[in-house]
């Protein structure tokens, strides 16, 4: 990820630069979100335009400029990373928290009757733009999505990225893309759409069975897609796109287009003709491209739906991913063993040996995240990474958090263990036991099938809330196959909306990660990705349970067992035998004594 270097002295002057433009175009605020035009998590270095004009680097906040006012909203995830980072910066943390008015809100509120609040339409879903627009026209103020002020102050902007497209190819692709084309065709039939409009990476990466290096962490590729019943069109900058594999997806009946083209295509899209989009998923200043007779057939991409129901051909490839994984780590923390009181470790050696040992198994390809290794306080910071000019020497006594992932030919992982320092504390113990009774609690739950997935949060809690405890961000998020670590449509938080898209489905691939965290002092999270299977049906109807993909030992050494069930403990040295059955043929010496003395019986 392309990342601009700040120090706090620029970020006044880019604030004074902005603040001037305004004046000229009459802009009494300016809104500048963590987006770009495919609303992707990880951004191009082209669209990190709140992190370098706030110098807040976390992924996700949102910057609101006035004449007289700046402020970063984020959540409790990022406040102390916010905290220090907007120090003498000129800019607010604004703590977003429950039943507390987040930057649209407060736009809405404090706009002046004339007023006018500009955001680059390019990065802004629909959805929110309307939403924004309604509420500032109710007070005499209005919306402007047509200017990119940031384009004129930002002058050593990073271009745009031009990573090789590849095939994502059987046996790990186990659907073709002429299948996954006819199918979205009969799902836009069934729905009355003559055009489909994709501007998700994660979609169109799926849907044509194509991967990228253009983001971060993510295996896709900068694009847009027009779909028809006649016609599938990619939008991509051609410099991408050999030969052979231009040959082959015209074969497949998909058409190439330079990625510039699009905003041309959709002003072609016949008057009359409906288009199906997802509002939430598609950029305002995209959508102004239609003509206005274009009828607008609103709902969620069918593909997203689609690519989170992983079929049983998909869930072996994941299997054998997540066997892959577990055993660079257990090789990793073999290693993390011996080193430790022998070698100088920091949380950047934590990084660098753990990908060393990913990048030695068969079908690695990448991290799916920037590895988070915490140590001690630096664990109460949920999204904490380490730098160079920051980071804790391993030593002493304590918890180290470490939460990690990788992209695989068959697979994305995402895991987080504690690892005990020296002798950590009784109760780093107890919270440790307590969010692992959570991770047990909700993996062990039968439930409806088409349950709205945020309800579920509660059971994870359940343990931890018992005891006057909770932590400030959800329980789990949906994870791509080969794709985004990052996916809906489900999402396991209370503070999430039940809508009828993040119903619990055969095949969905979902995290369980509750913590507890302890400003200043420490931080702890467990986490493992489960599966949705078939629980069976009775009566009452269809029920699903969790498989735990997640293969890895959860060390013994960081919790109190005393506090655990018998049920509890059942569950935990079943998974721990799992582990080593799996594991065991992946692994010799040192990695392997590691793994048999760490998944003994409780």
């Amino acid at each position: 990820m392309s990342t601009q270097l700040l120090t706090h002295g620029t970020v006044p002057q880019r604030l004074a630069h902005t603040r001037e433009l305004m004046r000229r175009e009459g802009i009494h605020a300016l809104l500048v979100p963590s987006a770009d035009p495919h609303l992707s998590e990880y951004l191009p270095g082209y669209w990190q335009g709140r992190q370098w004009l706030s110098g807040f680097h976390g992924s996700v906040g949102t910057l609101i400029v006035s004449a007289d006012f700046a402020g970063v909203w984020a959540d409790s995830r990022y406040w102390e990373q916010a905290t220090k980072e907007l120090k003498g910066s000129g800019i607010e943390l604004v703590k977003l928290q429950p039943g507390q008015p987040g930057p649209l809100e407060w736009l809405a509120e404090q706009t002046p009757h004339g007023g006018v609040v500009a955001v680059d339409g390019a990065v802004m879903a629909v959805a929110s733009a309307r939403t924004l627009g309604g509420k500032l026209a109710e007070r005499g103020a209005r919306l402007r999505t047509d200017i990119d002020l940031l384009n004129e102050v930002w002058k050593d902007r990073p271009t745009l990225p031009n990573q090789p497209i590849y095939q994502h190819l059987p046996p790990q692709a186990t659907v073709s893309r002429g299948e996954k084309l006819a199918a979205l065709r009969a799902s836009l039939k069934e729905k009355g759409a003559d055009w489909h409009f994709i501007a998700t990476l994660d979609d169109i990466a799926w849907l044509f069975n194509l991967r990228g290096a253009d983001v971060s962490f993510n295996p896709v590729f900068v694009s847009f897609a027009l779909i028809s019943a006649q016609q599938a069109t990619l939008f991509v900058a051609l410099s991408k796109v050999d030969a052979e594999l231009r040959a082959v997806l015209e074969q497949d009946g998909v058409t190439l287009r330079d990625y510039s083209e699009v905003a041309g295509a959709l002003r072609a899209v016949p008057s009359g003709a409906s288009v199906q989009v997802d509002p939430a998923r598609v950029t305002a200043g995209l959508l102004e491209h239609l003509d206005a007779s274009v009828k607008l057939l609103e709902g969620m991409n069918p593909t997203t739906l689609a690519k989170s129901r992983k079929s049983l051909a998909d869930a072996e490839h994941i299997r054998q991913a997540m066997e892959q994984d577990g055993a660079a780590l257990c090789e990793f923390f073999a290693w993390l063993e011996s080193a430790l009181g022998r070698e100088r470790i920091t949380e950047l050696t934590i990084d660098e040996h753990l990908t060393a040992a990913r990048t030695r198994r068969p079908g690695y390809v990448s991290l799916s995240f920037n590895t988070i290794a915490a140590f001690n306080a630096n664990g109460a910071m949920p999204h904490y990474h380490a730098t160079e000019e920051e980071h804790a020497l391993i030593e002493g006594d304590g918890l180290l958090l470490i939460d990690s992932g990788g992209q695989y030919l068959g697979g994305t992982t995402d895991i987080t263990r504690m690892v005990p320092i020296g002798s950590p504390s009784d109760e780093q113990k107890r919270d440790c036991t307590r969010v692992l009774k959570g991770v047990i609690a909700l993996s062990r739950a039968h439930f409806p099938k088409g349950i709205m997935s945020p309800l579920l949060d509660a059971i994870a809690r359940a343990p931890i809330w018992a005891e006057g405890v909770d932590y400030g961000h959800g329980t789990g998020h949906g994870v791509g196959y080969f794709l985004n670590v990052h996916e809906g449509p489900q999402v396991i938080a209370y503070q999430a909306a039940t809508a009828p898209q993040t119903a619990m489905q055969p095949g969905m691939i979902t995290s369980i990660e509750p913590g507890t965290y302890r400003p200043g002092r420490w931080g702890v999270r467990i986490e493992n990705l489960v599966l949705n299977r078939e629980a069976g049906k009775t009566e009452f109807g269809e029920f699903l349970k969790f498989e735990t993909l997640t293969l890895c030992p959860i060390d013994t050494r960081c919790l109190e067992p005393s506090l655990l069930t018998a049920e509890e403990r059942q569950w935990f040295n079943a998974y721990h035998a799992e582990v080593r059955q799996r594991l065991s043929p992946l692994l010799s010496g040192a990695a392997l004594e590691w793994l048999q003395v760490r998944t003994a019986a409780i």
